[in-house]
């Protein structure tokens, strides 16, 4: 079988052992932050493709609607890219526990299916990373004609026993719907995702699924009107309406419809406060040209949604920017800076704060601000803000109402007791100590946590540049070795950043750096080593 059904050594190489039985153990615990992996496909099946999606989704429906906190496809699909993995990858255990723990996941399901003649057979396991073991595994197989059967009993195997409150319970996706559904999830193409999901729209009218897929493939094509018709056929009373009449209001905001916006949002917010929805009422105000002090200015919506959720960059980006927008340049320096704290990649937030830092007479600061933005963006990028003006349109959206996946502020301790400066010392040689061990994953959180504190710290920045280099995520590392090279351009700093273009292929980028490393330190030997690595410059 593939690698995430070999033998109990691999498990155990990776921290994973395997659990006793026992009369629940291949469940999933009630109220837990569960991810549900696409299952394998070892055979390579073209009849059954679809069904590597298909399990996924509906394991994580059936998990929803029994007391856990499944994360939603969405959330998976940006970590793998951030994670830079292929959707569809086989992943190995170790893999496995680093996407579960960077989507805060207590728990992971992995599964495997494979045709047996006429049957289908599915087999899951339950990876408990709290615990750090490897549940048993589940087995259920049936007709493949009655593949939802044997999906629905895979799913009771894997709940928890606690029956679901009915209002949370939705109905099954008869087969040609769900098919199609999943189908139109996984297409290639906008066109051949729409007509999927036509004919499981057609099959299943009422399904809230369905309509809110359709939402999105319509967004992303600039088809606002079409996707506003999508979720306003979400029925009513169903888990997904309140998700429904958000994304509404995203497609009248689009349209320019600022007045239904808007009053959809408020309905929103005062049945249960969202900080994506005080995010997006800002950004009605913004389009309405700043508000007023009757409906709420931008600002205010802003700050909202900072206290909401303040682990969010985007939402301290958008609050910045409206205060630059404002002309406030000390609100927009202030905010701005929480921004870029959040994110230090972050090479617009580093562009307006260079803006506005100019604005308060802190040119030398500014001119600091706008090469990092230079280094992080292109040379081109934003001359708007470069030549002094606020560019529009730069505010941020969320088309999820709700966030679950936290951000890395969530794991900063709150201390004000201590020195900044101090914790963030403390952190990074937390981090060197688990970077030289070879625990990577634990020396990235550390890093992120020194980061958060102290955005500019170069030496954290060449760690956890390192640091991704050796989980392999090369165009991560590049993003973060450009600040390292930034705050403090070392020989160590610019040899990193070439081996991190050297590995996107990028010849020419690493070229650059190695050279720049000889430029500060024309003999240093690491750097004509790796200069005598490169190909000769094409000609």
């Amino acid at each position: 079988m593939s690698r995430a059904w070999r033998a109990a050594a691999a498990a155990v190489a990776t921290g994973v052992v395997l659990a006793a039985a026992g009369p629940a153990a291949g469940q999933v615990a009630r109220d837990a932050a569960v991810v549900v992996l696409p299952f394998e496909n070892p055979g390579r099946e073209p009849r059954v493709y679809w069904l590597s999606e298909g399990a996924a989704v509906f394991i994580s429906d059936a998990l929803a609607t029994s007391g856990a906190s499944p994360v939603d496809r969405d959330e998976r699909l940006e970590a793998f890219e951030a994670l830079q993995l292929p959707p569809a990858a086989t992943l190995s255990h170790a893999t496995v526990i680093k996407l579960g723990q960077a989507l805060g996941a207590a728990q992971v399901v992995i599964g495997a299916y494979e045709l047996d003649a006429d049957d289908i057979v599915f087999r899951a396991r339950i990876m408990d990373l709290g615990e750090g073991r490897l549940l048993p595994e589940v087995v259920e197989r049936g007709p493949l004609a009655d593949v939802m059967d044997v999906l629905a009993r895979l799913a009771r195997e894997l709940t928890p026993d606690q029956a679901a409150d009915a209002q949370r319970r939705s109905p099954a996706l008869p087969r040609q719907a769900f098919e199609a559904y999943v189908k139109g999830l996984i297409a290639e193409t906008p066109e051949a995702q729409v007509s999927f999901l036509a004919q499981a729209r057609q099959a299943a009218p009422a399904d809230a699924r369905v309509h809110l897929a359709l939402w999105q493939v319509h967004t992303a094509a600039g088809r606002h009107q079409e996707a506003f018709d999508a979720s306003a056929a979400v029925p009513p009373g169903t888990p997904w309406s309140r998700a429904a009449a958000y994304r509404a209001a995203l497609s009248e905001l689009a349209l320019g419809r600022l007045t239904g916006a808007y009053a959809r949002l408020q309905s929103l917010q005062q049945e249960a406060p969202s900080a994506a929805v005080a995010n997006a009422l800002g950004i009605v105000q913004l389009a309405r040209g700043g508000g007023t002090p009757d409906t709420g200015r931008a600002t205010y919506f802003f700050h909202q949604a900072t206290g909401i959720d303040p682990d969010d960059g985007d939402y301290f980006f958008n609050l910045g920017y409206a205060y630059a927008l404002e002309r406030d340049a000390a609100g927009a320096v202030y905010w701005l800076r929480e921004a870029v704290r959040r994110d230090p990649a972050d090479g617009t937030a580093h562009a307006v704060l260079a803006m506005a830092l100019r604005h308060t007479g802190a040119t030398a600061e500014a001119a600091r601000e706008q090469a990092l933005a230079e280094r992080l963006l292109g040379r081109d990028a934003l001359e708007a803000a470069s030549a002094g003006s606020v560019p529009r349109g730069l505010e941020r959206h969320k088309t999820r109402i709700e966030r679950r996946v936290p951000a890395v502020a969530s794991v900063i301790s709150a201390s004000g007791q201590r020195e900044l400066g101090e914790l963030a010392a403390f952190h990074l040689d937390v981090a060197r100590r688990a970077f030289e061990r070879e625990a990577f994953g634990e020396a990235e959180q550390a890093l992120r946590r020194a980061l958060f504190l102290s955005p500019y710290l170069a030496d954290a920045h060449l760690l956890l540049g390192q640091a991704l280099l050796r989980q392999q995520r090369p165009a991560a590392a590049v993003q973060v070795l450009t600040i390292a090279v930034w705050s403090e351009p070392t020989v160590a700093a610019h040899l990193a950043l070439a081996e991190a273009h050297l590995r996107l292929d990028d010849v020419a980028a690493a070229r650059a750096e190695v050279e720049r490393a000889l430029a500060l330190e024309p003999d240093a030997p690491d750097a004509l080593a790796f200069l005598g690595r490169l190909p000769p410059p094409a000609r």
